[in-house]
């Protein structure tokens, strides 16, 4: 009898620890990212891809619930995050850099093909990526953002939209956002963090509060305003056939309606547009409603 309870004491033991988010390091473009990882690496891959200002914490939840019903999930800290990944040129930025990272990681880990979803910078990102890599993803979650040309039109001829985004003419000034973000103890850093819970707060706060790194994470918005402000080089991002899921929260003071509908002018292959009462920040407002589209979507796909 003692064998027995200690041979299945040793297997839940094993169980607990498989179940487990895990951190790693992976060597890609030359630089080092910080990735997260939970599940089997036997079962079906997915990316996770985390926007601005978080990290891959911010998927905790999801991954703790994916990895679970047999996905392998793969989360990084991307460029800018990862403290050993902070590039000094503002160009490193660009959102081509950015999506290379992400099949970097997926081919350092050995995979080929990925189901990718991403929220915020992390469905812009993913965008670049199913646009130039449609070959590695099998399908697509896109998270508050939507198609990139459709954003960048509505940025330059929607009124509201034009007026949601005059923050990223802000971010242009050198210095200035970063001490407006972090002055009094970073206050205006903490009331975009005020959904999440005090353990994401104390990781953004360790990894972006500070100077050198929100200046890196800033690059985001400075390589990539023409792109977005001024529609260069949109001719990359047009017809997307990979099979892609659109959740967006109708509550958005970031993105409005007219590029988030927009979008489905693009989409060649199979598209689902799912609306949420809910605002920006879908994992912290709207788990549970985000993640039964998210799981169809997946399993659709698998």
């Amino acid at each position: 009898m003692r064998l027995i309870l200690i041979a299945v004491f040793s297997f839940i033991q094993i169980a607990v620890s498989m179940a487990q988010i895990q951190i790693v390091n992976k060597e890609v473009n030359g630089l080092t990212f910080k990735v997260r990882v939970e599940g089997n690496p036997t079962d079906e891959p997915v990316i996770l891809l985390h926007g601005w200002p978080e990290t891959s914490h911010m998927w905790i939840g999801l991954m703790e619930q994916l990895s679970a019903e047999g996905y392998y999930c793969i989360a990084p800290d991307q460029r800018g995050f990862s403290p050993q990944a902070r590039p000094e040129k503002v160009k490193d930025y660009a959102i081509e850099f950015l999506a290379e990272d992400v099949i970097g990681i997926a081919d350092a880990f050995g995979i080929k093909n990925f189901q990718l979803v991403g929220h915020d910078w992390g469905s812009a990102i993913g965008w670049a990526v199913v646009a130039f890599h449609p070959d590695r993803v099998k399908s697509w979650t896109a998270m508050s953002v939507p198609h990139l040309k459709a954003f960048s039109d509505a940025i330059r001829f929607d009124k509201k939209q034009k007026k949601m985004s005059q923050y990223m003419a802000f971010f242009q000034w050198r210095g200035i956002p970063e001490w407006f973000l972090l002055k009094k103890d970073r206050l205006n850093l903490r009331k975009t963090w005020k959904k999440s819970s005090p353990e994401e707060l104390q990781e953004y706060l360790d990894v972006i509060g500070n100077k050198p790194a929100l200046k890196s994470t800033l690059g985001y918005y400075r390589a990539n305003y023409k792109l977005l402000k001024k529609g260069q080089k949109m001719d990359n991002y047009l017809e997307v056939k990979t099979p892609t899921l659109m959740i967006w929260g109708k509550k958005d003071i970031a993105i409005g309606r007219t590029s988030v509908e927009g979008t489905a002018q693009y989409m060649k292959g199979d598209y689902q547009y799912v609306e949420l009462d809910a605002g920006h920040w879908l994992m912290q407002e709207a788990f549970d409603a985000c993640y039964n589209p998210i799981k169809e979507h997946l399993t659709k796909y698998k």
